[in-house]
């Protein structure tokens, strides 16, 4: 396993391999922070200075009960109300997969082949299918992004206004791509200036469409469809070099796969680079779009991102439990 100094070569071209960067022992922190430990305590620091300037608060979770008819099978939450003592208190229950609304992929949600053509396949580090399943191990779970959040810098790209003044119409639920130039092309507009650290947040509208363009019965056949369809940012090595050498520790949005699905021809899965080759958090579904009307009207596209995932031993996923703090 590398040295943890491995997620600061600033260059894709450095790396002995790009696909796979694992640090730390098996079943360390830094093997289970992955990515994270970009965020020291130093960027974190000046992150919260600058950032953190209004004390406007904006939710980033949406609501646990959406999507209600969700693909792959994936069933909505559902919330139990349990009464104690005649009614005189309540506890609730919560039945939820966290991958039907906003969530953080954790490393043991995607993995990637042992080598090119192989079906044997491994998770972040070279974990295995056989450690996953076994109730007594949990290497790389969720329980470690928990211990010291997913906190730092957050920057916006805002698709969704920037494809509305280019009149560019789409449908979240295509194959329409957000072009690494698009995302430039929005970060020059804003003046936006990457750190290294930030946390990246791309918003394609997919919350906006499924809450006011959609009917129930497109959200039916989405569901049920063999072959869905998501708008994403695009898969190439270009995206993946960029990502790399800006020096991002998590990306979140509100896509449902982040990065247009399935993978068009020629093109490269970012899953298995980000989660299983570098331990990098995903997020999809987020709720951007008051974050969006926030960032306009402050007319700054950067912010403070306080995200406590589920401190659960072996988790797979969780909900971001997230605040952008201006």
């Amino acid at each position: 396993m590398a040295d943890p100094s491995m997620m600061e070569i600033e260059s894709w071209e450095e790396l002995p391999n790009p696909k796979r960067v694992w640090i730390g022992e098996p079943g360390s922190r830094e093997e289970g922070l992955g990515r994270l430990v970009l965020l020291t305590k130093e960027r974190v620091l000046a992150a919260a200075k600058d950032e953190i300037q209004q004390g406007i608060r904006v939710n980033l979770g949406w609501d646990l009960n959406k999507l209600e008819f969700a693909c792959f099978n994936r069933q909505p939450c559902k919330l139990e109300m349990v009464p104690l003592l005649d009614g005189v208190a309540f506890d609730d229950i919560y039945t939820l997969n966290p991958q039907q609304s906003s969530q953080w992929d954790g490393l043991r949600h995607f993995s990637q082949p042992v080598e090119e053509g192989s079906s044997e396949r491994v998770f972040y580090g070279g974990c295995t299918k056989e450690e996953i399943l076994d109730p007594t191990c949990d290497r790389i779970g969720i329980q470690h992004w928990a211990q010291e959040g997913i906190t730092g810098r957050g920057v916006l790209i805002d698709y969704v206004s920037y494809a509305e003044r280019k009149g560019i119409d789409y449908s979240t639920f295509s194959l329409h791509t957000i072009k690494l130039a698009d995302i430039l092309d929005i970060a020059r507009e804003c003046n936006i200036e990457f750190r290294r650290g930030d946390i990246l947040f791309v918003r394609i509208g997919v919350t906006k469409e499924w809450e006011q363009r959609m009917t129930q019965e497109a959200k039916q056949a989405y569901a049920v469809s063999t072959s869905p369809q998501h708008a994403g940012v695009e898969g190439t090595l270009d995206m993946l070099r960029w990502l790399w050498d800006t020096g991002f520790a998590a990306v979140a949005g509100d896509a449902i796969s982040f990065e247009v699905y399935p993978p068009q021809a020629g093109g490269v899965f970012l899953h298995e680079y980000m989660l299983a080759g570098w331990g990098m958090p995903i997020g999809e579904l987020f709720d951007l779009e008051r974050l969006a009307q926030t960032c306009q009207e402050l007319g700054r596209w950067s912010f403070f991102v306080s995200s406590s995932p589920f401190n659960m031993p072996g988790g797979i996923s969780s909900p971001p439990n997230a605040q952008a703090i201006f």
